[in-house]
């Protein structure tokens, strides 16, 4: 293919390489002087394992040319990478000016090309960037509509510095949003040879997907260097713990605990989480990565105190007690904290769950409950059905089929549900309904 990319730093540079010398026409576009006089002689403007020799040879090939005519490299390819810089602004934002003005001389360029031509994104950007900044920008420089006479696409990279050309060409996968079918199916020809899954799915959530795993990056730096604090303060090797915690791959390093949802609890996460950082303040080790834990989690809860109380209605159903299906264990389950919270609100809650009964409850288990609902037998419901018939809003806070099964069969379009839980069937629902997290 015909590819012309525009923004020659670090993502550009290996990209116009790499794809060199997988056998595309490569055309560079950049407005600094030096970048380009170093790659016409042969030579990468970064440092980076490989990449010179790459450099040097996909130029002698002549499979990588560089210029800084905007209308040149949108006439002679037919998909255009934009790889400029995004910094970030004072309070955090990303500047997008150098997105924006190499957006309005592609789009300018496009007025000028009456073929189909693709426009990649591939800086990093906030979701709705390339919909709301982007695809404007070039439809009003071109005269053209996105998805018709042109397509846009996000295409995050997942390159570390250092192992660039690596990460190129054995990437997790190869995720493309996009709004042609057409420009979907030229970056299938490009990267579909990469040992990897190709993934195509809608623009923001490809944009979103990049600044998730980056943060998720930076959460397991920041969270393996307290746990080492804590370690060294206690004489214990951190590395060895933190090889064994990777061992895990059932419920540690897989995706065990990582779809959205609601609040976690039950008898260990929360107190064991509580030891650690004492561990860690006994011993003056700060923690603030792990001390945030808890109080998000409690943010998480009251998220849903909120949308209860937005509604204005009185008559709550709350389907599920326990922390999880399957026990009747109630130890910090935040379905207790939740009804708590809604009943000290002054709200009327009728409770079912099939696995809690007060008269088998006993010891510790007991203890916290008469604590924290000591009038918790006048809430119980016998059956789901009768607890949503009779229910303004109802909370579904256990996944288990009978609880849908009853929801599906006797919620109105007047209630409202809520779902906690997150395997509710929406078609099957006549009511409205909220999901938590997504």
């Amino acid at each position: 293919m015909k590819v012309s990319i525009f923004g020659l730093g670090y993502v550009g540079s290996v990209s116009a390489a790499c794809l060199a010398r997988d056998g595309h026409d490569v055309l560079g576009v950049d407005l600094n002087p030096q970048k380009l006089a170093l790659l016409r002689s042969g030579k990468a403007p970064i440092v980076e394992e490989g990449i010179q020799a790459l450099t040097r040879e996909a130029v002698e090939s002549g499979r990588l040319q560089v210029t800084d005519d905007v209308t040149a490299a949108i006439g002679a390819t037919e998909l255009s990478f934009i790889c400029v810089g995004t910094p970030s602004s004072a309070n955090g934002s990303q500047d997008l000016s150098a997105v924006v003005r190499v957006s309005e001389a592609i789009g300018g360029a496009l007025a000028r090309k009456s073929a189909f031509h693709t426009v990649v994104l591939r800086s990093t950007v906030a979701p709705g960037t390339a919909l709301e900044l982007i695809k404007p920008a070039l439809e009003s420089a071109s005269g053209k509509r996105s998805g018709v006479d042109f397509g846009l696409c996000f295409q995050p990279e997942f390159l570390r510095e250092g192992s660039s050309i690596r990460d190129y060409d054995h990437p997790p996968f190869t995720l493309v949003g996009g709004d042609s079918p057409v420009s979907i199916e030229a970056l299938r020809q490009l990267f579909g040879h990469l040992p990897c899954e190709f993934i195509a799915t809608d623009i923001r959530t490809a944009e979103a997907l990049k600044l998730v795993c980056n943060a998720f990056h930076a959460l397991k730096i920041t969270f393996a260097n307290e746990v080492g604090r804590i370690a060294g303060a206690l004489d214990i090797d951190s590395r060895q713990i933190m090889a064994l915690v990777c061992r895990d791959t059932r419920l540690n390093i897989s995706p065990a605990y990582m779809k959205p949802g609601f609040a976690f609890g039950g008898s260990c996460l929360p107190k064991d989480l509580r030891a650690l950082m004492y561990l860690g303040r006994a011993r003056d080790v700060d923690t603030p990565v792990l001390s945030s834990i808890l109080p998000s989690n409690q943010i998480h809860i009251e998220s849903v105190v909120e949308r209860v109380l937005a509604d204005k209605r009185r008559r709550i159903a709350l389907l599920g007690l326990s922390f999880k299906p399957g026990t009747d264990d109630l130890r910090e389950s935040p379905l207790v904290a939740l009804a708590e919270r809604l009943l000290g609100k002054g709200l009327r809650l009728s409770i079912y769950d099939a696995d809690v009964s007060l008269s088998r409850l006993i010891g510790a288990n007991k203890q916290y409950i008469e604590d924290a609902i000591p009038h918790l037998g006048e809430l119980l419901a016998e059956s789901a059905e009768a607890t949503v018939k009779g229910a303004d809003i109802v909370i579904v806070g256990h996944p288990l089929a009978a609880v849908w099964e009853a929801v599906y069969a006797h919620a109105t379009s007047e209630q409202l549900v809520i779902d906690l839980a997150g395997n509710g069937d929406r078609a099957r629902m006549p009511s409205n309904y909220w999901g938590v997290c997504w």
